[in-house]
């Protein structure tokens, strides 16, 4: 999708972004691309879609300079994930979102100084520290008074009287080094902070000083367990951006590669439901099934925790001799055995008391803060990329976009068993057809993208995966933005969480299914 965008101007931006939500049903908020433009200043992309029609539309807006400070309007009032967006937003450019309740940054320490997004940043102004993170109990709220002047509120997160404990960073059941601040009432949850950013690598700012094929290297490491969708999204703008005609066979391999991809990560994650509520043995039972699924896509691509196989033009390389023989093998495997699941976890009647009514989030509020995949569809929102925006051969194949509408824990596990299956047929329909032709089409030996602003995207294990490009005609990118899946997940266990027992956070947080390095990038 290469972006055009509509400008409101400032004054303009709240009300026009209010009727772009309530008046054209633009409710699903994408992403916010946060960005210096150089010369023009800094500002924010947001890409918008409507959940009736799939459109999709961008809007550039150019912060304001206020008592030496870039300030933009918040809009999470319309969109509740904006709420941790904009927070995004300030941390790496330092624009202050007005009417935003709790401007605090949301990855790095709250000593850290500068922005590091930012084309001026110091990469030196920031050594290793040792020192504790000194912690406010409150956020910042801004707003610009009647002279003109800008000024500033605090709003307690919780007070003195309440109980607050801290579910990670480490935890088993939190899988990465997230920490969830969780202010209770007893045993029931009243507030969740997430507390993100433990291992952020800056990732996005080392693509603004790496050329296009070093950028790559980069995209397995945020999220194995959708390494080859992750990599995927960026080859797939950069060869949109490029205008790259792919040759059927090299289609047909990478929608065979996500699907394995994609049974790989819910093998996992049934895995660790059980897991995390104690079910060991249907946790064995998945990770020997999973062996299978590994063994077969490491036979073409090397790789074993990491795939690192997708390349501008097509593969690294082409497909085992035996790939075809060994993938049927797989699916002949996988199909009956995946009853297994539920004779040992699914189906138990403690899995159903610890799943069904718990961590409910209706439709509306899913789509408000942007929850896609699996987790999204068990509210009965049909969210899914390959349907909704195909790609590669996902409008030549047959199969069911899965669905339910309970919106709870038990929706959100039991989608993940479908769509084994439906994994499972697409890549029956595929594999006994994979046409000859080149796995590679020659790119020059230095790529150039031209100038122009593009977003491509896919559907990933947990949800969309995105990445926004904007190219000045370089080799490298000038603002590369990937849009993790997790985030939105963990940004919506708040209000999900709210007046639940303690005990229904780790369960509700093993059915939403987020990776970390996904998260923090």
């Amino acid at each position: 999708m290469k972006l055009t965008n509509k400008e409101f101007g400032f004054e303009n931006f709240a009300s026009e972004m209010a009727k772009l939500k309530n008046e054209q049903h633009f409710d699903y908020l994408v992403t916010i691309i946060g960005e210096d433009f150089g010369e023009e200043g800094l500002g924010c992309i947001y890409i918008l879609e409507n959940t009736d029609n799939h459109e999709r539309t961008s809007v550039k807006q150019m912060a304001k300079t206020v008592d030496g400070e870039a300030v933009l309007p918040t809009v999470c009032g319309l969109w509740k994930i904006a709420n941790i967006l904009e927070r995004e937003v300030f941390d790496l450019y330092g624009i202050k979102f007005l009417g935003h309740p709790d401007m605090r940054r949301l990855y790095l320490r709250n000593d850290f100084k500068g922005y590091p997004l930012r084309k001026d940043y110091d990469m030196a102004s920031n050594g290793y520290s040792l020192e504790d993170d000194v912690e406010n109990d409150f956020g910042y709220e801004y707003a610009i008074d009647k002279h003109g002047k800008l000024t500033a509120k605090q709003n307690k997160l919780f007070t003195d009287e309440e109980f607050v404990i801290n579910i990670g960073p480490q935890h088993p059941s939190t899988h990465g080094v997230l920490r969830l601040q969780t202010v209770l009432d007893g045993e029931t949850i009243k507030r969740i902070y997430p507390h993100l950013g433990y291992i952020h690598r800056g990732i996005e700012k080392m693509c603004e000083s790496y050329t296009y094929p070093q950028t790559l290297a980069l995209t397995d490491r945020m999220d194995y367990l959708s390494a080859m969708m992750n990599r995927h999204a960026l080859v797939g703008v950069i060869e949109e951006a490029m205008g790259v005609e792919l040759t059927d066979r090299i289609k047909y391999v990478r929608t065979i590669m996500d699907e394995l991809q994609r049974i790989d990560s819910h093998l996992l994650y049934l895995g660790c439901c059980a897991q995390d509520l104690g079910a060991l043995t249907a946790f064995l039972y998945n990770m020997r099934d999973r062996e299978h699924v590994l063994n077969v896509m490491e036979e073409t691509t090397g790789g074993r925790l990491i795939q690192n196989y997708y390349r501008i033009g097509g593969l690294q390389d082409d497909i085992d001799p035996n790939f075809v023989k060994n993938v049927k093998d797989l699916v002949a495997y996988l199909r009956p055995i995946i009853q297994e699941y539920l004779d040992v976890f699914g189906d138990n009647v403690i899995t159903h008391q610890r799943f069904e009514n718990i961590g409910v989030m209706d439709k509306e509020n899913i789509i408000s803060y942007g929850v896609t995949g699996c987790s999204g569809r068990a509210s009965g929102w049909k969210n899914d990329v390959r349907k909704n925006h195909p790609y590669d051969m996902y409008d030549k194949v047959e199969f069911e976009q899965v669905t339910r509408d309970t919106c709870d824990s038990m929706a959100r596990y039991m989608n993940r068993i479908d769509e084994l299956y439906q994994s499972l047929h697409i890549i029956e329909q595929l594999i006994d057809n994979i046409p000859e032709g080149d796995f590679y089409v020659k790119q020059k030996p230095i790529i150039k993208v031209p100038e122009g602003q593009w977003y491509f995207s896919c559907e990933g294990s947990r949800g969309e995966i995105g990445v926004y490009l904007d190219s000045r005609g370089d080799k490298s990118p000038y603002r590369l933005k990937f849009r993790p899946m997790g985030l939105n997940h963990v940004a919506a266990m708040d209000e999900m969480l709210r007046g639940e027992k303690i005990a229904d956070l780790i369960t509700t947080g093993a059915a939403l299914d987020f990776v970390i390095p996904d998260i923090d990038r």
